[in-house]
C-alpha cells in the first residue's frame, strides 16, 4: 500500500438545479484545489440536493449528465471521483453512488438503508449489496448518508490469510445540522470498531425541506483520532494523506478483529 490523498468537497446544494450545482462544483475545483490528489469525493446527490423528486431528476448510466461531468473532472485532475446521484434502471429509482475515472464508471453501490422519515424508500429501490473497490492498492468500501447507523453493514473482517476486506471507509452524506452530534459520535466508533480509515463528506446550506446543515465532513485514522478535523460549516475543500503505514501498525499491533465471532442467532 502506498499513502493516498483524498480531497472532501463540502458545499452547499442548489435545489435540483444541475446546472448551478456542476458549474459551482467547478468553480470550487478551480480556486481552491491547488495540489494533486488521488480521490475527489462529492456530496449524497450531488448535483441535485436529496430530493425524493426522483422522475424528473433521474439520468441513465450510459446517458448521465453526472457521471459526464465526474468523468471529465477525473480527467481534468486525474484523480478517482465519488458521488451519489439518482440514476434509473428498468424502470426503478436508486440513490447510487458512483467512483468514475476518466474512462467511467469503475463500479457503484446502491443506498441500501433508505431513510424512512423522508420516505426514501416510498421513491426509490433499496440496494442489495455492499460494495468494495479496489484504487491504488487501497481497498474501499462506498456507503450513503443513513448507512452508517448500521454498523453490520460497514462490518471488516479478516479472512485466513490475514487480509482485511477493506481499508477505507467512504461515506457521502445530506446529513442534517439537527443530528450532527451523532454523526461526530458514530463515524469515529467506525473507524476504531472496523480497523479501517473513515472519509466522510456531508454538505452545508439549507434545502427546500427546511433542513439546515452545517458539514462536518472529516477524515479518521484507524484508532479513531482525525487526520483532518470536522470543517466549518461553510462550502471548501480540503485535502488530507491517509497514512498506509500508519494503518498496518494499528492492525499488527492492535489484532482485535481476529477475535471477531460470527453473530448470534435466536
Amino acid at each position: 500500500m502506498q499513502n493516498l490523498k483524498v480531497t472532501l468537497v463540502q458545499t452547499e446544494q442548489f435545489w435540483e438545479d444541475k446546472s448551478k450545482n456542476l458549474e459551482h462544483f467547478e468553480r470550487l475545483l478551480s480556486e481552491q484545489l491547488h495540489e494533486s490528489t488521488d480521490v475527489l469525493i462529492f456530496p449524497e446527490m450531488f448535483h441535485t440536493g436529496f430530493t425524493m423528486n426522483a422522475a424528473p431528476l433521474a439520468e441513465k448510466m450510459d446517458n448521465s449528465l453526472g457521471i459526464g461531468w465526474l468523468r471529465e473532472t477525473a480527467k481534468k485532475y486525474n484523480a478517482l471521483c465519488l458521488a451519489s446521484l439518482i440514476i434509473v434502471e428498468n424502470g426503478a429509482f436508486y440513490n447510487r453512488m458512483v467512483a468514475v475515472d476518466d474512462n467511467g464508471v469503475l463500479d457503484y453501490y446502491d443506498k441500501v438503508h433508505l431513510f424512512t422519515l423522508a420516505q426514501e424508500d416510498n421513491y426509490y429501490k433499496e440496494g442489495q449489496n455492499r460494495k468494495i473497490i479496489s484504487y491504488k492498492n487501497w481497498k474501499i468500501l462506498l456507503q450513503v448518508c443513513y448507512d452508517l447507523r448500521f454498523p453490520e453493514s460497514a462490518r471488516n473482517a479478516i479472512s485466513d490469510n490475514g487480509d482485511f476486506d477493506y481499508d477505507l471507509l467512504v461515506y457521502v452524506a445530506n446529513w442534517p445540522e439537527r443530528r450532527t452530534a451523532h454523526w461526530d459520535k458514530i463515524l469515529p466508533a467506525r473507524a476504531i470498531e472496523n480497523q479501517c480509515c473513515v472519509v466522510a463528506v456531508n454538505r452545508v446550506g439549507s434545502d427546500n425541506n427546511q433542513l439546515s446543515y452545517v458539514g462536518h465532513s472529516q477524515v479518521l485514522s484507524a484508532l479513531g483520532d482525525y487526520y483532518l478535523e470536522p470543517m466549518h460549516n461553510s462550502s471548501g475543500i480540503k485535502t488530507c494523506t491517509l497514512n498506509a503505514e500508519d494503518l498496518l501498525q494499528t492492525r499488527e499491533k492492535l489484532p482485535f478483529l481476529k477475535d471477531r465471532k460470527q453473530p448470534f442467532t435466536q
